[in-house]
């Protein structure tokens, strides 16, 4: 017989034996049964012998009723038993019956628990009984593990059948009358919330009875308890009773109280299971049915303002979505009360808005911003009218007596807005809340610089804030280099505060350090703009100098005397990170991690301090020095803490979970805690570990860190601005290096890992949101080192392969990046990514990061290097349709995007190097030496093929001088200094870039109908624009310039059917076209010439082309003309034997040469006359380059300006002259200033001597004929410019009768005299003034000031002596200046 028969045997005969033993009582089978079954009940109940406050059965007790409940179900099915009796013997010894064998009776449907709640007519007893006995079930439910599960379902059972009996729609407190049932349950619900609240305002000790019941009852507030329900209603009532039930509780704090008391109501200080209570309410409930109720409540009810505000900064904390809606019904609010002078209204909003301000920026603006933003405006609510305006100085006045101090502070530093005509309101409000601050001891002139208003902590003393005040105006000075605003401000406006309390705290007596430090360097700057008294200052550093003496012995030792403190701050921030992590890690506690952040943020503070910069968040931007990232050690330390703790939640979080099911824990955490000062602290980390010690980083940092950037980029709008050029994406890829082999494979982790972690955070997401995530500077950065490692990117990838997001790979203990990598370029999402026209690598940004490569220290050697190089150009790149950005199969593109991009390079390594050398040199990395290889390449490759003929034709233009062209459109004009070392500096590039390519660029190859000569138009445009103001010695060209286009004469000479009519063609174009070719010929002729007569010996076999030889004969006539021998005919033309004979005189480099000149012959008074302008030129010359002649060619070598060293050639014997303003010297310089002089007087003697009139020279123009257009191309820009100085620095030398005896004479002289006043107004004349300043030979000489006044002295005097007719033309001689540089300036005689 098996055990079900047994029992139903044994039931049976139970059954029959009852039946006998009635029938001898002579009472009815039913009424003896039920008497047994419950005196069995209570014997099993009473035979534990344990203490009588049990409500749980223990092992031997559940066997016992177990088989009594069998014999029970067979009582009732076969009609010997009954419920309602049975109900009624329950009742009277129900405090003899523990409450699991009350619960089993309803489980095993012998009777229900309604029905046993029906049968008493006394509710209380009843209430009383479930109460205590519910209480008990609470308190011993943990107490043994075997019992939980049971204990649970106990609660869970009770809870629901209370529920669906008390809140049905029937029984509905506020319909018709409730049943006794329900009366039962609603009753014993709000008996164990009140028991609760009541254990919670008393105070619970963790593990105490009393708070094991709360705990536990509590929890029962969750969806599987109500899960069982039919109906979403019914625990939707329930929860809306219970949060008004919490809301009511005892409402016996005044509103007075609520101001007083409520920074004590924050979240992080509001009991934990209260929060908890507070989180399972708000769960099924939406906001806008939590607020809808918050307000009935506050409308209907008395409150209790400690859980009403408790409750809001849960809400605001636990519901990010709810914020909106706080913020909305506060300013309902206040539209209310002013609307109707509502008090009630006025009072919610204030405490709702202060206690949302309580739980920081994150989730509700600070007090006092919220306030000046409510009434520090026109727009305010109050400035409707005069009744507005009383009502809300009235309330404020009527708060004063409650106010902490740091509202009261807030009130007077952001005022409402009040019309001119009601300011005594103001003014008797702020009168009233200083009297109440002068009561609390609290002063607003020892208010702390950088106090947080919004704070809810005590004021604290001025000394303490005075040193809070000092290490934050120091931060703030490391980051700006100035004074701080607040610190200036207070050395004005708040003199007490500063004098008495900041100054002190800020020149403690310390050792100084050998290198100024930042407090160091903040105090010299005070002291320098007059901001510490001179007596406070002595007194500090004679402290300083002693204190060396008095160190204590901790710092002898090298640690800080209070290091046991230092970790004690960190501790408990520490343990909250703990607690949060655990909370990441367990997807069970995913509705408490706003409650972890929110102890994270107050545990933030206490370590940190105020999180602003100042009193207003919203003006305040984070400062970061990316170059010198520094952080202080506390700051340091927390921000290690923090992304330590974030790399670990996330690890911890991918263990269980991909990205896009990990729940918003890293949105929140970014926004939580990456305020003000603490993100700044992160963003300099980062910089840091990114920039500097990427390499160094393990696997999980890595991972961390990248889906760090991932949040920060995509959370920038809700941070504060951060002072950087570039917008948060890319300003993160920025900080990734990838010029070595390390840095490249940290960059290529990196890269994978954020772009991993974005794609599988949001699978399904748009563009725009993965590119709010993802910059596309970044995606570029993964696509080339793809392209560079791994030879299998280079090859697109297979329809076929279909592959999953790479990130669970990455979270391995042992992960692959390398097939990371791989996987991911081959994913089929970031393929459709990157057809993006924004992401796709372009011909144009590879060689922007090709360019970064440090080849000495790459991951490729130099033949793969060269190979994958040559696979980017020629087989990616160049066949790639522009709109791919590529370049068209079109190889002069390729070259013209090459020059462009390798010119801004060196641009942006002379300005990354600019503080470091301020020589102009153009970068020190090499990395762009391959990179101008294959421009050479490519460039020959155009002269030797099919294109060579279209490369440099007419009608398109050398590709070189289009981008030159095109970029020097795009330089801003104009002569001032800055305009000017800009456009040298870019110019000193194109002369190294067209001396690294062939010499055929300056000289084209000859065109096929002979015996045209070659086409030079663009080098003679650059000339003559460009080289000839910046890149030249005067009226020639430096030697390497020089050197390059004779060795293209020679190129174009081989490619000749006739070499010498080609020359002869080509330096006849240099005559009429660009004569300073020719001079600079003739100048460099001793190193030039040994060089053309052997290559045209070896190449031609014949002489030299008469055009050369007439250079050389040119450089013989000038040397003749100074030795004693007879001066040879002057060959060419005039300007030509000029030049060489101004050049030997340089040589020479002595006066004396009048009588030389002398034996010229008559007809060469042209000759004369442009030796003349040459040596006003050389005059100007040695005023503005410094040491001219000691630097000459025919002395010494000049250092030039340089280059990378792929762009380096052999250095040139001459540097570029322009007129920049130099640092002057004095000594040689004067002395060829003085011999400069002389020779020009001594020129100037031989014209006025054989009467040839040489104030033409100072009236040159561009018009055809004369010497006028080829002088002006002779001469840089800035020296005809100076010819006014020229013309007056010869005034002692002037013959004076002569000149007034000329017509033109009064005309050039008032017209020089105008000039030079407009090149002074404009500062043009600095650069020879501060030669005149510094010489005592040349005082008097150069001059600006001292020759102005002798010229106007010299007029005064001559005009009253000038012929008549000599006035005809100075009316055409305006006042205004016509060079352009003097503007308005009105100049009068």
């Amino acid at each position: 017989m098996g055990p079900e028969a047994s029992a139903g045997f044994s039931s049976s005969f139970i059954g029959s034996a009852l039946q006998d033993q009635a029938s001898k009582l002579g009472v009815p089978v039913a009424v003896l049964s039920i008497r047994t079954v419950v005196s069995s009940i209570v014997q099993i109940c009473a035979s534990s012998g344990e203490p009588s406050h049990k409500v749980l059965l223990n092992a031997e007790q559940r066997k016992k009723l177990s088989s009594l409940l069998e014999v029970a179900q067979y009582l009732l099915a076969h009609g010997m038993f009954s419920r309602l009796s049975f109900c009624q013997e329950l009742c009277e010894v129900q405090n003899s019956l523990l409450l699991e064998a009350i619960w089993r009776l309803h489980v095993q449907n012998i009777v229900s628990l309604p029905e046993l709640w029906e049968s008493p007519a006394d509710t209380q007893s009843t209430v009383a009984w479930l109460f205590r006995d519910l209480c008990l079930l609470c308190e011993q439910m943990d107490a043994s593990s075997q019992h939980t599960d049971i204990a649970q379902t106990m609660l869970s059972d009770f809870v629901q059948l209370f529920v669906l009996r008390g809140f049905q729609k029937n029984s509905d407190l506020r319909g018709a009358e409730p049943t006794h049932v329900a009366r039962v349950a609603v009753t014993v619900l709000q008996r164990m919330l009140v028991f609760a609240l009541e254990a919670l305002a008393t105070g619970l000790q963790d593990g105490s009875p009393a708070h094991r019941t709360v705990k536990n009852w509590f929890g029962v507030f969750c969806g599987h308890m109500c899960g069982g329900m039919i109906s979403a209603d019914v625990p939707k009532r329930f929860f809306s009773h219970t949060l008004t039930q919490v809301l009511t509780h005892k409402p016996v704090l005044r509103v007075s109280d609520a101001v007083r008391m409520q920074r004590e109501w924050s979240f992080a200080k509001t009991h934990p299971l209260l929060t908890s209570l507070y989180r399972r309410l708000f769960a099924i409930l939406c906001p806008e049915e939590l607020l809808g109720h918050f307000q009935e409540v506050l409308e209907t009810h008395e409150v209790n303002w400690q859980h009403v505000l408790s409750c809001v900064s849960t809400l605001v904390i636990c519901l990010p979505e709810a914020q909106r809606l706080i913020k909305d019904w506060v300013a309902r609010l206040l539209a209310r009360a002013f609307e109707s002078c509502d008090l009630d209204s006025m009072v919610t909003a204030f405490l709702v808005a202060r206690q949302a301000a309580l739980e920081g920026p994150s989730v509700f603006p600070s007090y006092p911003d919220w306030f000046q933003a409510s009434f520090g405006n026109t727009r305010g609510f109050h400035s409707s009218s005069k009744k507005t305006l009383v009502f809300l100085f009235k309330f404020l006045s009527d708060l004063v007596p409650f106010e902490a101090p740091r509202y009261l502070q807030a009130h007077i530093l952001h005022p409402p807005l009040v019309p001119s005509k009601y300011r005594s309101l103001l003014t008797d409000y702020i009168a009233l809340a200083k009297t109440r601050l002068s009561d609390l001891k609290v002063s607003m002139e020892n208010m702390g610089l950088y106090e947080d208003l919004s704070s809810a902590r005590d004021i604290i003393e001025p000394d303490s804030q005075a040193q809070q005040d000092v290490e934050k105006a120091i931060t703030v000075f490391e980051h700006t280099g100035k004074i701080p605003v607040a610190v200036m401000e207070a050395s004005i406006f708040r003199r007490p505060y500063y004098v008495s309390h900041f100054l002190p705290a800020l020149l403690t007596p310390r050792v100084l350090p050998r290198t100024p430090d930042s407090r160091a360097a903040l105090i010299e700057s005070l002291r320098r703009a007059d901001k510490i008294p001179p007596s406070l200052y002595s007194t500090y550093r004679q402290a300083c100098s002693t204190a060396g003496e008095k160190k204590p012995e901790s710092a002898a030792l090298g640690r800080p005397a209070d290091a046991g403190c230092v970790e004690e701050p960190l501790g408990p921030l520490a343990a909250a990170l703990r607690e949060f992590r655990a909370a990441v890690a367990d997807p069970a506690q995913g509705d408490v991690l706003s409650a972890h952040l929110a102890l994270v943020s107050e545990r933030l503070s206490s370590v940190l301090g105020p999180d602003e910069e100042d009193s207003s968040r919203g003006h305040s931007r984070v400062q970061l020095s990316l170059r010198a990232p520094h952080l202080e050690p506390r700051e340091q330390e927390v921000a290690d803490l923090l992304l330590t703790s974030f790399c670990q939640n996330l690890m911890a979080a991918s263990s269980f979970a991909p990205a896009d099911r990990q729940g918003p824990w890293a949105a929140r955490f970014v926004s939580t805690v990456c305020g003000h000062r603490l993100l700044r602290a992160t963003l300099t980390r980062l910089c840091q570990l990114l920039r500097h010690q990427g390499p160094s980083l393990s696997a999980s940092h890595v991972l961390g860190l990248a889906a760090l950037v991932v949040h920060l980029s995509e959370s920038r709008s809700a941070l504060p601005d951060v002072h950087v050029a570039l917008p948060a994406p890319e300003f993160f890829s920025s900080l990734l290096p990838f010029g070595t082999a390390e840095t490249s494979l940290f960059c290529l982790k990196f890269c994978t890992a954020a772009i991993a972690y974005s794609l599988c955070k949001s699978p399904s997401g748009s563009q725009d949101t993965l590119f709010s995530c993802l910059s596309p500077a970044l995606l570029k950065k993964f696509q080339f080192i793809l392209f560079r490692l791994f030879s299998e990117a280079r090859e697109p990838p297979s329809q076929e392969d279909a592959v999953g997001l790479p990130w669970r790979l990455l979270c391995l203990p042992s992960a692959d990046w390398q097939r990371a990598a791989l996987c991911l370029w081959k994913q089929r999402a970031f393929q459709e990514l990157l057809e993006e026209k924004e992401v796709h690598l372009t011909y144009r940004d590879w060689l922007q990061l090709e360019l970064e490569i440090q080849p000495e220290l790459d991951f490729l050697s130099d033949t793969e290097r060269w190979d994958f190089q040559q696979w980017a150009i020629r087989e990616h790149f160049l066949p790639a349709p522009a709109a791919a950005g590529g370049c068209g199969g079109e190889l002069r593109t390729a070259c013209s995007v090459l020059v462009d991009v390798l010119i801004d390079f060196c641009h942006s390594l002379r300005s990354s190097n600019c503080s470091e050398n301020s020589d102009l040199v153009l970068g020190s990395c090499t990395g762009n030496r391959d990179i101008f290889s294959r421009l050479q390449e490519m460039a020959a490759d155009l002269e030797q093929g099919p294109a060579a003929s279209q490369s440099g034709c007419p009608s398109q233009g050398h590709f070189l001088f289009r981008v030159f062209r095109s970029r020097l459109q795009a330089l801003a004009g104009g002569w001032d200094v800055a305009a000017r070392l800009q456009r040298q500096r870019e110019l000193l590039v194109y002369k190294r870039i067209l001396l690294g390519l062939p010499p055929s660029v300056l000289v084209g190859s000859p065109q096929a109908s002979q015996p045209a000569a070659p086409d030079c138009t663009e080098f003679f445009w650059l000339v003559n624009s460009e080289l000839r103001n910046f890149c030249s010695h005067g009226t020639a060209l430096t030697h390497d310039i020089t050197v390059h286009f004779f060795r293209g004469l020679f190129n174009a000479c081989s490619q000749s059917r006739s070499p010498a009519l080609t020359a002869d063609l080509i330096l006849s174009a240099c005559q009429t076209e660009c004569p300073i070719v020719l001079t600079s010929a003739l100048l460099w002729w001793p190193r030039l010439e040994p060089d053309l007569r052997s290559r045209w010996r070896s190449c031609f076999q014949g002489p030299l082309p008469q055009e050369l030889q007439r250079l050389g004969e040119a450089r013989q006539f000038g040397k003749s003309c100074l030795s004693g021998d007879s001066a040879r005919p002057p060959p060419g033309p005039a300007w030509l034997s000029a030049a060489a004979l101004h050049f030997a005189i340089q040589q020479a480099g002595k006066g004396g040469i009048r009588s030389q000149l002398e034996k010229l012959e008559r007809q060469r008074e042209e000759l004369l006359l442009v030796l003349f302008f040459f040596s006003l030129m050389g005059l100007l010359s040695s005023h503005l380059t410094p040491h001219a002649r000691h630097r000459s060619p025919f002395k010494t070598q000049q250092k030039e300006q340089r280059l990378p060293p792929g762009l380096e050639v052999p250095p040139p014997r001459h540097g570029p002259v322009c007129a920049v303003s130099r640092p002057p010297l004095c000594g040689p310089q004067a002395a060829d200033s003085l011999e400069a002089l002389d020779i020009c007087a001594e020129i100037l003697g031989c014209l006025e001597k054989r009467r040839v009139s040489w104030l033409v020279l100072f009236q040159l123009t561009g018009a055809e004929g004369g010497l006028g257009p080829v002088l002006l191309r002779l001469a840089p820009d800035p020296y005809i410019r100076l010819l006014p100085f020229a013309f007056y620095s010869l005034l002692s030398y002037f013959d004076e009768d002569a000149l007034l005896r000329e017509d033109a004479f009064l005309h050039v002289a008032v017209d020089m005299y105008l000039k030079l006043i407009c090149l002074f107004v404009a500062g043009e004349t600095s650069a020879v003034s501060a030669l005149a300043t510094r010489s005592r030979d040349l005082q008097g000489q150069g001059d600006p000031v001292g020759l102005i006044t002798k010229a106007r002295h010299f007029l005064l005097q001559s005009i009253p002596r000038c012929p008549q007719k000599s006035f005809s033309n100075v009316a055409e001689v305006t006042p205004r200046c016509s060079f352009g540089v003097c503007g308005d300036v009105q100049v009068t005689v």
